[in-house]
């Protein structure tokens, strides 16, 4: 089992998990059953293919693309640098690759982040997260209390507004 919550096997078993924040803040997370690990070997064409799909693909032309602008880009600023442009022609004509061989990096780390990840990790509905209503303190200090109790009506609001029923 590499990274990530084990696997849950049917039936689900719900976890309760507690972060308390002041005694605050309590939610309850409900795994949801996955099937069984496929045995089946990991290829490397398997690992690569999801580096080939549509939008992959695409973004690849998109980089590409970009890489041999800023090519461009620097060769047409060396040229108006050589017919007498100033230090800021010579500047760009510099960074315009650097800017290439920059965005470049940047996207072979992307490509590799890509291919680390587990792709069963992004499974939607691996969790549900139910939220509580924080409890108000009303111990001890009354403007604490009045100002705890504005936080709750604030953290009610947005609750009504995330789940579309208004506020």
């Amino acid at each position: 089992m590499r990274g990530g919550a084990p696997r849950i096997s049917a039936p689900t078993r719900a976890t309760i998990h507690t972060a308390r924040s002041a005694g605050v803040h309590r939610q309850l997370v409900v795994p949801t059953s996955h099937p069984a690990p496929s045995t089946s070997p990991v290829t490397v064409g398997g690992v690569y293919r999801r580096l080939l799909t549509r939008n992959w693909v695409l973004l690849h032309l998109v980089v590409a693309a970009l890489f041999v602008g800023t090519f461009y880009l620097g060769s047409w600023q060396l040229a108006k640098a050589e017919d007498g442009g100033g230090p800021v022609n010579w500047s760009y004509a510099l960074q315009w690759p650097l800017y290439g061989f920059m965005g470049l990096w940047f996207y072979v780390r992307m490509c590799r982040d890509e291919l680390a990840r587990d792709p069963d990790a992004d499974e939607p509905g691996n969790a549900v997260v139910l939220y509580q209503r924080p409890r108000i303190d009303t111990t001890g200090d009354p403007e604490l209390a009045a100002y705890n109790a504005y936080l709750a009506e604030l953290n009610a609001k947005a609750l009504g507004q995330r789940t579309g029923n208004g506020g």
